[in-house]
Protein backbone atom coordinates (compact mmCIF):
# COMPACT_ATOMS: atom_id res chain seq x y z
CA UNK A 1 0.00 0.00 0.00
CA UNK A 2 1.50 3.41 -1.30
CA UNK A 3 1.49 6.30 1.47
CA UNK A 4 -1.37 7.99 -0.14
CA UNK A 5 -3.38 5.17 0.01
CA UNK A 6 -2.24 4.82 3.24
CA UNK A 7 -3.62 8.13 4.89
CA UNK A 8 -7.06 8.30 2.90
CA UNK A 9 -8.09 10.99 1.04
CA UNK A 10 -11.04 11.91 -1.48
CA UNK A 11 -11.95 11.53 -4.93
CA UNK A 12 -14.47 13.13 -7.15
CA UNK A 13 -16.23 11.67 -10.34
CA UNK A 14 -18.49 14.43 -12.48
CA UNK A 15 -20.99 12.84 -14.45
CA UNK A 16 -23.03 14.34 -17.91
CA UNK A 17 -25.76 14.91 -15.83
CA UNK A 18 -24.34 17.36 -13.57
CA UNK A 19 -23.26 14.75 -10.48
CA UNK A 20 -20.60 14.97 -8.58
CA UNK A 21 -19.66 12.06 -6.83
CA UNK A 22 -17.25 12.80 -3.44
CA UNK A 23 -15.79 9.56 -1.86
CA UNK A 24 -13.85 9.71 0.81
CA UNK A 25 -11.36 6.50 2.21
CA UNK A 26 -9.13 5.90 4.47
CA UNK A 27 -7.57 2.25 5.25
CA UNK A 28 -9.13 1.88 9.05
CA UNK A 29 -12.95 2.03 8.59
CA UNK A 30 -12.73 5.04 6.49
CA UNK A 31 -11.94 6.61 9.80
CA UNK A 32 -10.80 10.88 9.24
CA UNK A 33 -7.64 12.65 9.76
CA UNK A 34 -6.90 15.91 9.39
CA UNK A 35 -5.94 15.54 5.90
CA UNK A 36 -9.05 13.82 4.77
CA UNK A 37 -11.30 16.38 6.68
CA UNK A 38 -9.45 19.45 4.75
CA UNK A 39 -9.71 17.51 1.36
CA UNK A 40 -13.80 17.16 1.79
CA UNK A 41 -13.78 20.59 2.90
CA UNK A 42 -12.17 21.79 0.41
CA UNK A 43 -13.72 19.93 -2.02
CA UNK A 44 -17.33 20.37 -1.36
CA UNK A 45 -16.19 23.95 -1.72
CA UNK A 46 -15.28 23.91 -4.88
CA UNK A 47 -17.90 22.07 -6.37
CA UNK A 48 -20.28 24.06 -4.80
CA UNK A 49 -18.53 27.06 -7.20
CA UNK A 50 -18.44 24.58 -9.94
CA UNK A 51 -21.42 25.81 -12.51
CA UNK A 52 -21.21 22.37 -14.31
CA UNK A 53 -22.37 20.55 -11.09
CA UNK A 54 -26.35 20.23 -10.20
CA UNK A 55 -26.13 17.78 -7.54
CA UNK A 56 -23.54 16.16 -5.06
CA UNK A 57 -23.41 12.46 -4.07
CA UNK A 58 -21.14 11.97 -0.83
CA UNK A 59 -20.30 8.56 -0.11
CA UNK A 60 -17.40 6.29 1.26
CA UNK A 61 -15.41 3.47 -0.14
CA UNK A 62 -15.79 -0.53 0.44
CA UNK A 63 -18.86 -2.37 1.93
CA UNK A 64 -18.62 -2.19 5.24
CA UNK A 65 -18.06 0.95 7.49
CA UNK A 66 -19.68 4.07 6.56
CA UNK A 67 -16.77 6.08 8.71
CA UNK A 68 -15.55 5.23 11.89
CA UNK A 69 -15.11 8.81 12.91
CA UNK A 70 -12.18 10.90 14.15
CA UNK A 71 -8.98 9.07 13.80
CA UNK A 72 -7.45 7.64 16.96
CA UNK A 73 -3.96 7.69 15.74
CA UNK A 74 -4.06 11.09 14.98
CA UNK A 75 -6.31 12.03 18.54
CA UNK A 76 -3.99 10.79 20.72
CA UNK A 77 -1.24 12.82 19.21
CA UNK A 78 -2.69 16.04 19.96
CA UNK A 79 -0.65 17.42 23.07
CA UNK A 80 -1.38 21.25 23.02
CA UNK A 81 -4.97 23.10 22.63
CA UNK A 82 -3.72 24.46 19.55
CA UNK A 83 -3.07 21.43 17.63
CA UNK A 84 -6.52 20.17 19.22
CA UNK A 85 -8.64 23.18 17.86
CA UNK A 86 -7.33 22.62 14.40
CA UNK A 87 -7.98 18.71 14.40
CA UNK A 88 -11.81 19.48 15.76
CA UNK A 89 -11.99 22.58 13.90
CA UNK A 90 -11.58 20.26 10.81
CA UNK A 91 -14.99 18.74 11.36
CA UNK A 92 -16.80 22.55 12.13
CA UNK A 93 -15.13 23.31 8.42
CA UNK A 94 -16.72 19.83 6.73
CA UNK A 95 -20.00 20.36 8.33
CA UNK A 96 -19.88 24.33 7.47
CA UNK A 97 -18.42 23.66 4.04
CA UNK A 98 -22.05 21.19 3.19
CA UNK A 99 -24.00 23.56 4.95
CA UNK A 100 -22.92 26.59 2.72
CA UNK A 101 -22.45 24.61 -0.79
CA UNK A 102 -25.47 26.14 -2.45
CA UNK A 103 -25.84 22.12 -4.34
CA UNK A 104 -27.93 19.68 -2.62
CA UNK A 105 -26.07 16.70 -1.43
CA UNK A 106 -27.63 13.39 -0.53
CA UNK A 107 -25.57 11.13 1.17
CA UNK A 108 -24.94 7.32 0.62
CA UNK A 109 -24.38 5.31 4.25
CA UNK A 110 -24.13 1.67 3.22
CA UNK A 111 -22.25 0.67 6.94
CA UNK A 112 -21.99 1.71 10.33
CA UNK A 113 -21.52 5.68 11.32
CA UNK A 114 -19.32 6.51 14.48
CA UNK A 115 -19.28 9.67 15.71
CA UNK A 116 -17.93 12.25 12.90
CA UNK A 117 -19.40 9.93 10.60
CA UNK A 118 -23.31 10.41 12.21
CA UNK A 119 -22.28 14.31 11.64
CA UNK A 120 -21.55 13.68 7.84
CA UNK A 121 -24.86 11.48 7.47
CA UNK A 122 -26.86 14.65 9.28
CA UNK A 123 -25.27 17.10 7.32
CA UNK A 124 -26.33 15.93 3.92
CA UNK A 125 -29.84 17.49 2.42
CA UNK A 126 -31.33 13.97 1.99
CA UNK A 127 -29.78 10.18 2.81
CA UNK A 128 -30.59 6.97 2.09
CA UNK A 129 -28.78 4.05 4.11
CA UNK A 130 -28.69 0.02 4.24
CA UNK A 131 -30.08 -1.55 7.13
CA UNK A 132 -26.75 -2.37 8.18
CA UNK A 133 -25.57 1.70 8.52
CA UNK A 134 -26.28 1.51 12.23
CA UNK A 135 -25.36 4.68 14.39
CA UNK A 136 -23.06 5.84 17.65
CA UNK A 137 -21.69 8.64 19.27
CA UNK A 138 -18.46 6.97 21.34
CA UNK A 139 -17.25 10.51 21.96
CA UNK A 140 -18.09 10.62 25.46
CA UNK A 141 -16.49 7.07 25.51
CA UNK A 142 -12.93 8.51 25.08
CA UNK A 143 -13.23 11.27 27.32
CA UNK A 144 -14.84 13.88 24.95
CA UNK A 145 -18.17 14.17 23.70
CA UNK A 146 -19.89 15.31 20.16
CA UNK A 147 -19.56 18.73 20.71
CA UNK A 148 -18.87 19.76 17.20
CA UNK A 149 -21.18 17.14 15.52
CA UNK A 150 -24.04 17.91 18.09
CA UNK A 151 -25.99 20.69 16.33
CA UNK A 152 -25.75 18.67 12.73
CA UNK A 153 -26.77 16.00 14.61
CA UNK A 154 -29.95 17.81 16.71
CA UNK A 155 -30.78 19.26 13.75
CA UNK A 156 -31.99 16.08 12.23
CA UNK A 157 -32.60 13.97 15.07
CA UNK A 158 -33.58 16.60 17.65
CA UNK A 159 -32.61 17.12 20.76
CA UNK A 160 -34.01 13.58 22.49
CA UNK A 161 -32.85 11.83 19.34
CA UNK A 162 -28.79 13.25 19.88
CA UNK A 163 -29.06 13.40 23.65
CA UNK A 164 -29.66 9.46 23.72
CA UNK A 165 -26.94 8.69 21.07
CA UNK A 166 -24.83 11.10 22.94
CA UNK A 167 -25.15 9.93 26.49
CA UNK A 168 -25.58 6.09 25.58
CA UNK A 169 -21.97 6.71 23.90
CA UNK A 170 -21.32 2.69 23.93
CA UNK A 171 -24.69 1.77 22.32
CA UNK A 172 -25.32 1.20 18.69
CA UNK A 173 -28.65 2.29 17.25
CA UNK A 174 -30.01 0.70 14.55
CA UNK A 175 -30.89 2.29 10.74
CA UNK A 176 -34.44 1.48 11.29
CA UNK A 177 -33.92 3.80 14.52
CA UNK A 178 -32.19 6.44 12.76
CA UNK A 179 -35.05 6.38 9.75
CA UNK A 180 -37.29 6.85 11.86
CA UNK A 181 -35.73 9.56 13.34
CA UNK A 182 -35.66 11.66 10.57
CA UNK A 183 -31.65 11.06 9.69
CA UNK A 184 -32.12 8.12 7.07
CA UNK A 185 -34.72 9.34 4.70
CA UNK A 186 -34.60 5.87 3.71
CA UNK A 187 -33.26 2.39 4.29
CA UNK A 188 -32.26 -0.76 1.90
CA UNK A 189 -31.48 -4.23 2.37
CA UNK A 190 -28.58 -3.84 -0.25
CA UNK A 191 -26.13 -1.70 -1.41
CA UNK A 192 -27.33 -2.35 -5.02
CA UNK A 193 -31.08 -1.76 -3.99
CA UNK A 194 -29.71 1.63 -2.18
CA UNK A 195 -27.48 3.09 -5.67
CA UNK A 196 -30.43 2.29 -7.72
CA UNK A 197 -32.87 4.89 -5.53
CA UNK A 198 -30.04 7.40 -5.45
CA UNK A 199 -29.34 6.95 -9.62
CA UNK A 200 -32.97 7.29 -9.97
CA UNK A 201 -33.17 10.37 -7.72
CA UNK A 202 -30.32 11.71 -9.36
CA UNK A 203 -32.37 11.59 -12.49
CA UNK A 204 -34.99 13.23 -11.42
CA UNK A 205 -33.10 16.08 -9.87
CA UNK A 206 -31.38 16.35 -12.72
CA UNK A 207 -34.21 17.92 -14.90
CA UNK A 208 -34.99 20.35 -11.90
CA UNK A 209 -34.66 23.97 -11.94
CA UNK A 210 -31.22 24.99 -9.77
CA UNK A 211 -31.75 28.32 -8.74
CA UNK A 212 -35.26 26.18 -7.48
CA UNK A 213 -32.90 23.84 -5.52
CA UNK A 214 -30.40 26.13 -4.38
CA UNK A 215 -33.46 28.43 -3.09
CA UNK A 216 -34.85 25.21 -1.14
CA UNK A 217 -30.80 24.40 0.30
CA UNK A 218 -31.34 27.70 2.07
CA UNK A 219 -34.46 27.19 3.25
CA UNK A 220 -33.35 23.64 4.75
CA UNK A 221 -30.74 25.32 6.45
CA UNK A 222 -32.44 28.40 7.69
CA UNK A 223 -31.16 29.12 11.25
CA UNK A 224 -28.05 28.16 11.06
CA UNK A 225 -26.08 31.48 9.82
CA UNK A 226 -24.25 31.41 13.52
CA UNK A 227 -22.48 28.13 12.72
CA UNK A 228 -19.26 28.93 11.71
CA UNK A 229 -18.70 30.68 15.83
CA UNK A 230 -20.36 27.78 16.98
CA UNK A 231 -18.83 24.81 15.84
CA UNK A 232 -15.62 26.90 16.54
CA UNK A 233 -16.24 27.20 19.95
CA UNK A 234 -17.41 23.50 20.40
CA UNK A 235 -14.06 22.73 18.91
CA UNK A 236 -12.40 24.37 20.97
CA UNK A 237 -14.32 22.59 24.12
CA UNK A 238 -13.29 19.00 22.37
CA UNK A 239 -9.64 20.30 21.88
CA UNK A 240 -9.52 20.92 25.37
CA UNK A 241 -11.00 17.93 26.75
CA UNK A 242 -8.49 15.69 24.70
CA UNK A 243 -5.41 16.89 26.73
CA UNK A 244 -6.65 15.01 29.52
CA UNK A 245 -5.51 11.74 30.98
CA UNK A 246 -8.59 10.80 31.17
CA UNK A 247 -8.83 11.17 27.44
CA UNK A 248 -5.69 9.91 26.12
CA UNK A 249 -6.25 6.49 28.77
CA UNK A 250 -9.23 5.54 26.92
CA UNK A 251 -8.17 6.19 23.65
CA UNK A 252 -5.65 4.28 24.01
CA UNK A 253 -7.95 1.65 25.55
CA UNK A 254 -9.90 1.90 22.70
CA UNK A 255 -7.20 1.22 20.27
CA UNK A 256 -5.85 -2.24 22.16
CA UNK A 257 -9.75 -3.92 21.44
Amino acid sequence: MNEAVHQGGVNVNIDNRGLATVEFFHPLSNSLPGKVLAQLANTITELGENGAVKIIVLKSAGDRAFCAGASFDELISIEDLETGNVFFGGFANVINAMRKCPKLIIGRVQGKAVGGGVGLASSVDYCYATTHAAVKLSELAVGIGPFVVGPAVERKLGLAGMSDLAINATEWRSADWACQRGLYNDIFATVEEMDTAIDELVNRLSTKSVPAMQGLKKVFWEGTEHWDELLAKRAAISGALILSKEAKDAINAFKKK
